[in-house]
This record gives structure tokens, C-alpha cells and sequence, in this order.
């Protein structure tokens, strides 16, 4: 064999290399740096995958807000090691969060220290169960909304404030008053929200809402069952909580299938946080509930899905869930990645296969994936294999 039949196995070894990053899906080690194809990430469960949605707005932006999915953090600014006693919801910042493609930001807010403050605990903050002031996380959102003038933000209150006109004052302090999207034009009996390309137009890219119904007259800013129809959160099974199958509403919010609010909020996440059982609950769990909720909420996608710890998951995470809602809602198809661009509703592009989904998910870290002297092995396999074919062909070289 001479070096001209050499060269004809490049292109193969080329291909071969290729083949061996890991696909969103397979397993990966979390510690041994990212053996992940292009776009994926090694995450903390020991599975390749996509953390950030596709921006729906880059298969069509003329459509009405309620047309579209938003991944959303529960206690968004519940970070691990941002409070002394207060449990952590979250891996990271909103900042990061924001950056990451999550558009719907879950915000507990109390009178504390003589401002208003984020904070964790059960109808009174404590200097051990607060995270930070409020006007820090909506500055970041403000600055957000400046560098990215095309991007809508929700966030959704859990209010214990009581001071005077303290929302008001927070959300005036941090910048964000001019973002805002006014009460008045809030549709209220299940007719369309504006069209988000008028909406990023008037630069009203600010949606808040409230769980104090007072707050509507005495702020403007909208209670959120008023708009929203939401479905219960938490794990307690003796209230349908993330029971599969299920998908009642909260007791604050009308039935699910209530077409007179015409947003749509999915909680799937427990009672207490676990950053390990999330890598099971992100996953075929999440998507089984979106389908769920659609069919329970009137044939409607869910406009918000709202997770804890939401890089969490087996690949096919959150992400992925909104990327399914996003597909249906935007143009038909399964999957927001497979519609046409400004393509008509039902016209998908082929999807490519993926690998096989998971067929389990170990509530505890990912088992070792390393050799008899500690080498990292994740990813390997067709390293290997590439090995053994270089070593094949030095061979045939080498005949007559």
C-alpha cells in the first residue's frame, strides 16, 4: 500500500474525529471538562445539553405575546450560597439567568431594612433569610433591557410589601419605569396581547404583575390572576401537585381552562428544593406536563414554564420544553428549531435523529468516569476506536 491509498483514508479519520463529541443527551462527566458537541454543555447532572432556548422571535417576531413560551426561574434570585439560611432555587444570577434565554423572573419582595429586599422566608424577612435589595436585581434587569432592545422580560411578584407605594418607588429606582408595559392595555376578557414587534416598538418590554389584587388600583401594577391562569405548584400529591396526569389550578387562579385570561403559567418544581432530584424533574417529567397542562388549559400552550434550578435536567431539559412550547405555538411543528423561518403555520423543516433518550436518571451525582489511575474515560470510546483504525491503516501501509 503507498502513501497515494494512505491518503485516501484522511477523509474518513476527519469524520471519525468528528463522531467523537458527545450529543445532547449522552452522558458526559461534569468534572472533566466539555466533551460536549458544538452548543451543548456538560451540566451538573452528567448529561450533554442546551441550556438556552432558541429565540423564538428568530423563526417569527410578528405574532401576538400570548403566541409564545418563556423559560421562567422560580425564586430566580435564589442562588446557591446568596443567602445564610434561605434555600437556594437557582445555580446562578438573574443576570446569567438572563443571559441564558430565561424571560420570566419569579420575585419574592418584602419591606426589609428600611428598603425592599429579596427575600426567602414565610411572610417576614430576616437578615438570615435575605438575599439582596430589590433595586440590585432590577438594575441588572434594566441594563439588561438597554443592551438588548428587543427582548421582553415578565416578572412575576409574590408581594409582601406594605409600605406606600414601595413597588413603585423600587422599580422607579432601578430605572425600569419607562419599560413598562401599561395596566390599561392589558387585555382582560381572553382577547390577544399586543403584537411583541409593537410591543418592542413602544419599547414596552416590562410586563409586571402582582399577587396583591390591591395593587392594581393603588400602583397600576396588574394582578396577576386578573391576566394569568396558573396551575399548581410544589409536590404535595393531596393537591395535585406535579402529579402526573395533572394539572389543577392554584387556589388563587381561575380553572385552567379559563379562556378569559389569556396567559397561561406551568409550575412544575417541589415544595423544597433539591438540585438533585431536578435532574429527573427537568426532564421527561417536564415535557410530559407541558402536553398535560396544554390539554387541560383549554388546548393552550403554556406561555410560562417555570422551573427551580433550570440548567438541571437529562439533555432534553428545559430548554427542550420550551423549545417544544415554542414550536407548537409559533408554527405547528414539534419543536421550535424544526419551524421555517417566517415559514406558514404547519410547515416544519425534517428534524435530524438524535441520540436515544436517557433510560434513567440517578438521584445522586453521576458515577465515576474515570480509569484505574483517575484519567477521565467520558467521551473516549470513539477515541478509541479512531486509535485502533490509525493504527489498522500504519499497518496496511507498511504491506507490498
Amino acid at each position: 500500500m503507498n502513501t497515494s491509498h494512505l491518503l485516501l483514508f484522511l477523509p474518513l479519520l476527519f469524520i471519525l474525529r468528528l463522531s467523537s463529541a458527545l450529543q445532547i443527551g449522552e452522558r458526559c462527566n461534569p468534572s472533566g471538562g466539555n466533551s460536549c458537541d458544538t452548543g451543548l454543555v456538560c451540566g451538573t447532572c452528567g448529561f450533554c445539553s442546551k441550556i438556552k432556548p432558541t429565540d423564538p422571535k428568530s423563526k417569527e417576531n410578528g405574532l401576538v405575546f400570548n403566541k409564545y413560551s418563556w423559560l421562567t426561574t422560580h425564586n430566580s434570585y435564589a442562588k446557591e450560597g446568596g443567602s445564610l439560611l434561605g434555600p437556594a432555587n437557582q445555580i446562578d444570577s438573574i443576570g446569567a439567568q438572563l443571559n441564558n434565554g430565561v424571560r420570566g423572573l419569579m420575585l419574592d419582595m418584602y419591606d426589609f431594612d428600611g428598603n425592599i429586599w429579596l427575600c426567602h422566608s414565610a411572610g417576614t424577612c430576616y437578615n438570615f433569610t435575605a438575599f439582596e435589595p430589590a433595586e440590585d436585581a432590577l438594575t441588572t434587569i434594566q441594563k439588561f433591557l438597554e443592551v438588548n432592545p428587543t427582548e421582553i422580560i415578565t416578572i412575576f411578584i409574590e408581594d409582601y410589601v406594605q409600605s406606600t407605594d414601595g413597588l413603585t418607588k423600587v422599580f422607579n429606582a432601578a430605572g425600569l419605569k419607562d419599560y413598562m408595559f401599561p395596566l390599561a392595555s392589558m387585555p382582560k376578557n381572553g382577547e390577544d396581547w399586543p403584537l411583541i414587534s409593537d410591543m418592542i416598538t413602544k419599547n414596552q418590554r416590562l410586563i409586571v404583575f402582582t399577587s396583591k389584587r390591591a395593587k392594581e388600583a393603588s400602583e397600576g401594577i396588574a394582578y396577576v390572576w386578573n391576566y394569568v391562569v396558573e396551575n399548581q405548584y410544589g409536590n404535595d400529591k393531596s393537591n395535585g401537585g406535579m402529579v402526573a396526569g395533572e394539572c389543577p389550578n392554584r387556589a388563587e387562579s381561575s380553572p385552567m381552562n379559563d379562556t378569559k385570561k389569556s396567559l397561561v403559567l406551568m409550575n412544575y418544581f417541589p415544595t423544597n428544593p433539591n438540585a438533585t432530584e431536578s435532574c429527573l424533574d427537568n426532564s421527561t417529567p417536564l415535557t410530559n406536563m407541558l402536553d398535560t397542562c396544554h390539554k387541560l388549559s383549554g388546548n393552550r400552550w403554556a406561555n410560562f414554564i417555570a422551573v427551580d434550578f433550570y440548567k438541571n435536567g437529562d439533555g432534553y431539559g428545559t430548554a427542550f420544553a420550551t423549545n417544544v412550547a415554542n414550536g407548537e405555538l409559533v408554527c405547528g411543528c414539534k419543536n421550535i428549531d424544526y419551524c421555517k423561518v417566517n415559514g406558514t403555520f404547519g410547515s416544519c423543516n425534517l428534524p435530524p435523529p438524535s441520540p436515544p433518550r436517557a433510560q434513567s436518571i440517578p438521584l445522586s451525582p453521576p458515577l465515576s468516569t474515570t480509569d484505574d489511575n483517575g484519567s477521565d474515560m467520558t467521551g473516549k470510546s470513539s477515541d478509541m476506536l479512531l486509535l485502533v483504525f490509525i493504527q489498522g491503516v500504519l499497518m496496511l501501509a507498511l504491506l507490498p
